[in-house]
């Protein structure tokens, strides 16, 4: 199949209305919409009984409308040479530092992923999230997609005057950069996961959403499951908003990037007590997962941890207020 087949059907799919799968009337795709599901793979992906839930309508009848919708969409098995084809529609976001590029491949963060950073207060998280905000709005022709970011901040530490300090750091006017980054304050878990719900909506209206920056990911949920018998319930909460994120950046073609909250693990006799917080959970869903610390001399460090198909490694960067700089380190004779 070649590149003009695949469009074809791309185009004939895209065509396809939620109201023309079977059992679906106008009533239903209200409520779908509602939900943020506004195409064949948000019906596709879903269980019958998660559909039921949706629209009201009966599991004979949900089960049907799924199974039309992945028939259409042909979400069965591809050779590998497809499967390769079918990723060269990846998004690149530069960090603003080469070297951190280098560590996740070359590009920068990747579309239909979910990279996750953590580290201490003060490692350069908010830093790297806030600069990536701007960078993701870079033409293709430098390095970017072109495209706007919606900023989901947990912790109240977005700063618009930072924000512009990057821009101008990259030769960008300051007040064009804020017009295409969109920012929520999330109060608690649930407005959290309202947020991301929200996102659909936005794409559905025109907005070309390219990035999707949660900072930071686990500090509700750790706030307000907090007692050891609710740890089960924060988990599962946690894994379905991680599923959510994983499932719009591969429907939308857009990246997610997730900052995160550490602990000490009293446990570890040697070497570097800390541990991301989330657990095997958060471990799971991220794509890619990097650790941020303090370096010497108002250095920080980057070491990536986890990977599908880059080995681990560190590098070395500064956050200085034109934005990140990359370290060279000078090699010892």
């Amino acid at each position: 199949m070649d590149k003009e087949e695949v469009k074809k059907i791309k185009d004939a799919v895209e065509e396809v209305k939620l109201s023309d799968l079977p059992g679906i009337g106008p009533a239903a795709v209200a409520k779908l919409e509602s939900a943020g599901i506004f195409d064949l793979m948000g019906v596709a992906v879903l269980t019958p009984p998660q559909l039921s839930d949706i629209s009201g309508l009966g599991e004979a009848v949900c089960r049907k409308a799924i199974q039309s919708s992945r028939k259409m969409l042909n979400l069965g098995f591809m050779d590998a040479s497809e499967y390769e084809k079918k990723r060269q529609d990846i998004n690149y976001i530069p960090t603003g530092s080469k070297n951190i590029d280098n560590l996740l491949g070359g590009k920068g963060v990747e579309s239909k992923a979910i990279t996750e950073v953590f580290g201490a207060f003060g490692s350069g998280k908010t830093q790297l999230a806030l600069s990536l905000a701007v960078h993701v709005q870079l033409p293709k022709e430098k390095g970017g997609p072109g495209g706007k970011a919606v900023y989901i901040d947990t912790e109240g530490t977005f700063r618009p005057e930072r924000v512009k300090q990057y821009a101008i750091g990259i030769g960008a006017n300051p007040e064009k950069v804020l017009k295409n980054i969109f920012v929520a304050r999330a109060f608690n878990s649930d407005h959290q996961i309202l947020l991301v719900e929200k996102i659909g909506e936005m794409i559905k209206d025109g907005e070309p959403i390219k990035l999707v920056i949660v900072d930071s990911l686990t500090a509700h949920f750790r706030a307000e499951y907090s007692g050891r018998g609710q740890l089960a319930d924060r988990q599962q909460r946690l894994n379905k908003y991680l599923h959510d994120l994983m499932k719009l950046a591969e429907q939308r073609n857009l990246a997610v990037f997730v900052t995160n909250q550490v602990m000490s693990n009293p446990a570890m006799m040697f070497g570097d007590p800390t541990t991301a917080i989330g657990g095997n959970i958060v471990g799971h869903a991220s794509t890619y997962r990097m650790y941020l610390r303090r370096g010497k001399k108002d250095t920080r460090v980057a070491k990536l941890i986890d990977s599908p198909n880059l080995p681990d490694n560190e590098t070395v960067f500064q956050v200085t207020q034109d934005g990140l700089k990359d370290v060279i380190l000078k090699s010892e004779d």
